[in-house]
């Protein structure tokens, strides 16, 4: 007989070595088994793979990548691999993802290098309910006075989100269809739930060089574990509207989704070229990775269970 108490721990043990040492348990044990693999565009996936390449190494989530523009008013200013995005107007900022707490000076240092103040950040918005995301919510209201807004769904897993004991702010909840608007910019929050319950993805319209570019920041579509009804559901309903989305700029919660380094290094290399982040005929690279993934996981797991 099979030790039952292996699978927990190598999960845990994985969980660890691709989400850091400050990973809690919970996050640990969803670290996904290494099957089933599927191949999408002549690349091949598992799981696994998915999951490393998004999270890199601890350093890779801790590690300051150049802060740029993306598009019009839509600057990064996350780590190598964590996505946090800044959209700047006359009236104040909005960030979207303070990732995990101990990256927001790292956040603050972006924003102060591209020449913005950080305490110009009026609104802090989130892209789903888990600590490489959004741990870092109290920090950066405490030291900008944000307002803090969310998706009704996501309510419960954030306020359960307490690092060092901080409360989880919620000044206001949000619903599918809402929009956030400021000096002139405004996001639409579209509820695409899957991956957690409240995982919000976010679109705008953005000016750049006279023509108008519609912006889409993805939440993950990424099965974490076992798919319940629920969550099939979920999913089946989020792959489904995000294809319906008018879309020139991917964006994404980790750069990895939308091939972030390699996008900036074009940038980088061609500053009068073509912007290589308008990319519409890329847009849903990501959304056909995890939905056939999502598929293959929901097979295997019938086949299973018969």
């Amino acid at each position: 007989m099979t030790n039952p108490t292996r699978p927990t721990l190598l999960a845990c043990l994985l969980g660890v070595a691709l989400l850091g040492p400050g990973a809690n348990l919970t996050q640990a044990q969803n670290a996904p088994a290494d099957h089933p693999s599927v191949t999408v565009k002549g690349q091949t996936y598992t799981p696994q793979s998915i999951l490393a390449r998004n999270m890199g190494t601890p350093e890779d989530q801790t590690t300051q990548f150049p802060p740029h523009k993306i598009v019009g008013n839509i600057y990064y200013v996350g780590t190598k691999t964590l996505s946090s995005f800044l959209i700047v107007t006359p009236q104040g900022n909005i960030l979207i993802d303070s990732t995990y707490e101990r990256n927001v000076k790292t956040i603050e240092k972006s924003v102060t290098d591209l020449g913005f103040k950080f305490s110009d950040v009026k609104i802090l918005l989130g892209n789903h309910a888990h600590g490489d995301h959004q741990e870092g919510d109290a920090l950066v209201k405490q030291l900008t006075g944000a307002q803090v807004m969310a998706m009704a769904e996501d309510v419960p897993a954030l306020q359960a989100m307490k690092p060092g004991g901080k409360e989880h702010p919620i000044d206001k909840i949000l619903h599918d269809g809402e929009s956030v608007t400021l000096g002139g910019a405004t996001l639409v929050a579209r509820l695409t739930p899957g991956h957690t319950h409240g995982c919000t993805t976010w679109t705008s319209v953005v000016r750049d060089g006279g023509k108008d570019y519609n912006v889409v920041f993805h939440c993950s579509l990424r099965p974490t574990g076992r798919i319940t009804a629920q969550i099939a559901d979920e999913f089946m309903r989020s792959y489904a509207l995000v294809r319906t989305l008018p879309c020139d700029v991917s964006l994404g919660d980790h750069g990895a989704t939308y091939n972030m380094q390699a996008k900036y290094a074009k940038l980088a290399a061609e500053s009068r070229g073509a912007n290589p982040f308008i990319d519409s005929a890329n847009c849903n690279v990501e959304t056909d990775i995890e939905e056939t993934m999502f598929h293959a996981m929901l097979e295997e797991q019938k086949a299973t269970t018969k």
